[in-house]
């Protein structure tokens, strides 16, 4: 029986440093008896020789196209936009099963090339929770990149590049430090703070000084009455938290926006979700994916009202790349030590079903 595989490929998303396996689960995949090929990537937080040094086998980059077709192809986000079939197996973040933007043609390709897309966003436990999920760091680097931008709104400046840290510790720090030293005058509201994500947002928000009470904790029992929500615009910034899957009334709107005027508290909105192009995306005030190198957009708010800015990047947990990065690799380690038996396994036969089910819709939807 011929050994398992696993190729790494490189991200192509401008200033992603993650990685869907690390020099960590790597060696305990390979202690499994696979075979691990990692493309060289100057992009990623850990150096091509920490791969080599525990048994990975080095390739060009982006060199994946041409690996033999019956290599599973592994990465994070979603492939640079093209035409081109895909007939490799992918296990990535594709972002096309809730009908974003463009996702019909994303699914296109698979259809055209025979492939297989195995999405990281629905490989799912027994409970129907997911098996690994960047959500913690995702809230963490969110909360962080909107106290940087009212520090900046503050000051009357619109916040420039964002880099990533090289650990949680400098992230706190650096963040402190433009605050003043310590976040103990900000407000700020996390919808969805249950979850992985939001328990992230509060945590950093903990950390850079926010009084507990200056903390609100909103999830599904302050939601359910449905908004849009006033409190909202009465603090400093919201964090939106919450896993989209259906339409749920908004929780701002402009109108209710330009209806405060002056008496508006709120000056950054975290879109954590970054359901930007979701059809039923809660927060319609913005409509662009915001980026490291620009990461706010400005909210029409109407002449002389205080400004407010939306920050929506969509990998947000980039910021912390290396802790990220790690967490989530373990968290999917037991998976892919399923993944050679994948056509049992029941993970990745919900995964399978589920690819099979969206790849008809876009057939459908392209007339193919």
């Amino acid at each position: 029986m011929s050994k398992p595989v696993l190729w790494l490929r490189c991200e192509k998303k401008e200033f992603e440093r993650r990685s869907a396996l690390t020099p960590t689960t790597a060696k305990k995949l390979i202690g499994a008896g696979f075979d691990i090929y990692v493309e060289r990537d100057e992009q990623r937080i850990f150096d091509d020789a920490e791969f080599e040094a525990v048994g990975c086998k080095l390739v060009e980059n982006n060199s994946w196209p041409s690996a033999p077709k019956d290599i599973p192809i592994i990465g994070l986000k979603e492939l640079p936009e093209s035409t081109d079939p895909l007939p490799h197996t992918h296990i990535q973040f594709a972002h096309c099963y809730k009908k974003q933007g463009g996702w019909s043609s994303v699914l296109a390709r698979f259809h055209h090339g025979g492939g297989t897309l195995y999405d990281l966003e629905f490989l799912e436990d027994e409970n129907r929770r997911r098996v690994a999920a960047f959500g913690f760091h995702a809230g963490f680097a969110g909360a962080a990149a909107g106290a940087l931008a009212l520090a900046a709104q503050q000051d009357g400046k619109k916040l420039g590049l964002l880099e990533p840290y090289e650990n949680e510790e400098a992230m706190i720090t650096h963040v402190k430090s433009t605050l003043g030293g310590s976040g103990k005058n900000v407000k700020a509201l996390v919808i969805g703070a249950l979850g992985r994500c939001g328990r992230g947002a509060v945590d950093l928000f903990r950390k850079i000084g926010l009084d507990e009470n200056n903390i609100l904790k909103w999830d599904l029992d302050e939601t359910a009455k449905g908004g849009p929500f006033q409190e909202i615009l009465e603090v400093d910034i919201f964090v939106n938290c919450i896993y989209l899957n259906s339409q749920i009334p908004s929780f701002i709107t402009r109108d209710q926006i330009l209806a405060a005027g002056k008496d508006r508290r709120l000056s950054v909105v975290v879109d954590v979700s970054c359901d930007t192009t979701n059809p039923f995306n809660p927060i319609p005030i913005y409509s662009i994916n915001t980026t490291f190198s620009d990461p706010t957009v400005a909210v029409d708010v109407g002449p002389e009202n205080p400004p407010l800015s939306v920050v929506s990047i969509d990998h947000l947990p980039t910021l912390l790349p290396r802790e990220a990065s790690e967490q989530f690799s373990s968290d999917l380690l037991p998976s892919l030590l399923q993944f050679p038996n994948r056509k049992s396994a029941r993970v990745w036969t919900d995964a399978e079903k589920l690819f099979k089910e969206k790849l008809a819709e876009a057939v459908a939807a392209e007339g193919l």
